[in-house]
């Protein structure tokens, strides 16, 4: 039994439909569970539309209208039959935001995102169905929410996992063995059927989720690149793919801020020790990268790059020393604000931490932290993480850069720097 994952930029035309609907007929001799993600940049788009209807702005039927005529110019290319039942599903889909626009946005803004850019892929997965279905290719629509169930923290749910397990267990093994099976990415549902969310880009977290409980033999992540890469190729223009990654390194890779694979996708599998294989669904042939257990013996030093870093120090004011009881309230401020740390480095007297810079979470962090300590930040900073380093790997991401920050372990490095 095989788990099969497309991202948006898989499915974001009518092309791209075609050719992973080839993907998965060629993959025939064994059941197979698809998952899938919304198209193309609809996610980017719902999301607009969600932060438009929160804030009340006159744009947001202008959006979701703009959002419809996007998936309906994709199945009019798809489907000759006008009357095809998945025109309906669509505008069904989308009737749950009408409903939702036609009062003012009264729940937390958290929930309201989860109702909200949910329906992505709710209506990519119903194109791909039936687009299946039309070249004869026997495909079973499921939903996700049904089977991936969560508590209640919205946009980053936890999932149940015995609950879970169970609700899969029950009816899924039967229904594979008819034929493949289709679902969604990224969502899920609480004990009371609210829609929630798994953290963006979490459709990799979905279909390992169904692996791990499925105890499927691999689950392979179909991408526009032909495996992982040890550089993101808008960084540097000579990147080499990496063929095999251990779990450990691939789980230190997604940590640090490597984008290929959702930093959550890893561990389950891990558990089952289910194989997992990054392929590029423009080239489907080609062999890509092989993550196990095994670890390998000459790996590939990779770049991770942060850009729009803050590098935040904090003292206490009467230069006393660092101690556990500060980091332990310093960390609980972060957590309040819902920052994550991305590198730290401490000292006798101070706690340097670098985060993503989003100002209206910057600003209330840094008012609420300069009530207990002294604070002194520096903006439009670049965080570089290096996995396997040595010296040129450092000097070569170092050039013509004022280094702030340093941080190394036996294998990884991460420099906080600026423009000289």
């Amino acid at each position: 039994m095989q788990v099969y994952k497309f991202g948006g930029a898989s499915v974001s035309d009518a092309q791209g439909i075609r050719n992973i609907s080839n993907i998965i007929k060629a993959c025939t001799a064994t059941p197979l569970l698809i998952v899938i993600s919304a198209m193309g940049k609809v996610t980017n788009q719902l999301e607009r539309l969600c932060e438009s209807y929160i804030n009340n702005e006159s744009d947001q039927h202008d959006l979701l209208e703009e959002i419809k005529a996007f998936h309906f110019s994709i199945a009019h290319e798809l489907f000759a039959d006008q009357q095809h039942p998945v025109f309906n599903d669509i505008a069904n889909a989308f009737v749950e935001i009408e409903w939702l626009l036609e009062e003012e946005a009264s729940d937390a803004p958290d929930y309201i995102y989860d109702q909200i850019v949910s329906i992505g892929e709710l209506v990519s997965s119903k194109i791909l169905t039936a687009h299946l279905n039309l070249s004869d290719c026997k495909a079973l629509w499921i939903d996700a929410r049904n089977y991936i169930k969560t508590d209640n923290t919205y946009k980053e749910a936890k999932v149940d996992w015995l609950k879970t397990e169970a609700d899969i267990q029950k009816t899924l093994p039967a229904l594979l063995a008819k034929s493949v099976i289709v679902t969604q990415g990224f969502i899920g549902s609480t004990s009371e059927n609210f829609t929630t969310t798994l953290g963006r880009d979490g459709s990799d977290y979905s279909a390992a989720i169904f692996s791990a409980c499925l105890s499927a033999n691999s689950l392979t992540i179909w991408k526009d690149v032909p495996g992982v890469l040890n550089a993101d190729p808008k960084w540097f223009e000579q990147t080499e793919k990496i063929p095999q990654l251990s779990y450990h390194d691939a789980i230190e890779l997604t940590y640090y801020g490597a984008n290929v694979i959702h930093p959550k996708t890893i561990k389950p599998l891990q558990n089952r020790n289910i194989p997992l294989y990054v392929r590029s669904f423009l080239n489907p042939s080609l062999e890509g990268t092989d993550i196990t257990a095994e670890r390998t013996k000459n790996p590939v030093p990779s770049f991770i790059f942060k850009v729009n870093q803050v590098l935040i120090s904090i003292f206490p004011k009467d230069y006393s020393f660092i101690i556990e009881e500060n980091l332990s309230d310093i960390f609980s401020i972060l957590h309040q604000h819902k920052v994550k740390v991305n590198t730290m480095l401490n000292s006798a007297i101070s706690f340097s931490v670098s985060i993503d810079h989003n100002p209206n979470q910057i600003n209330a962090l840094i008012d609420q932290l300069s009530g207990s300590y002294k604070v002194k930040y520096n903006t439009g900073l670049e965080l570089v993480t290096i996995r396997y380093y040595n010296q040129d790997t450092i000097d070569r991401v170092t050039a013509d850069k004022t280094i702030l920050l340093e941080v190394k372990s036996r294998h990884t490095c991460q420099i906080v720097m600026k423009n000289t």
